[in-house]
């Protein structure tokens, strides 16, 4: 058991981290406003982890403008989902009881 607990990944134990990666993963992109609305998060705390997960390299940021309005979009890396993809796995491992 101890095994499948040491698998888990430190960086998915947030719910809005676990939330922007599930997000990501099946989305080419996402705009922090839509990240925003979907995981019901505020601006600071959804910055905050954006940040920790872009300081791994998990998610790259494209920033751009739209007219005179910034637009700042998100997008999984391989190594980010490579990484989520084994936390999911160890989840299961966990789930099932090996």
């Amino acid at each position: 058991m101890k095994k499948i607990i040491k698998n888990l990944n430190k960086a998915f134990e947030s719910r809005i981290r676990l939330g922007i990666m599930s997000t990501l993963v099946v989305n080419d992109q996402m705009d922090f406003n839509s990240l925003k609305e979907l995981l019901e998060a505020s601006d600071g705390n959804l910055a905050s982890h954006l940040k920790a997960l872009e300081k791994l390299e998990f998610i790259k940021v494209h920033k751009s403008f739209i007219g005179r309005k910034p637009n700042t979009k998100y997008k999984s890396t391989a190594k980010g989902r490579k990484a989520f993809n084994q936390h999911l796995d160890a989840l299961e491992e966990l789930l099932k009881g090996r």
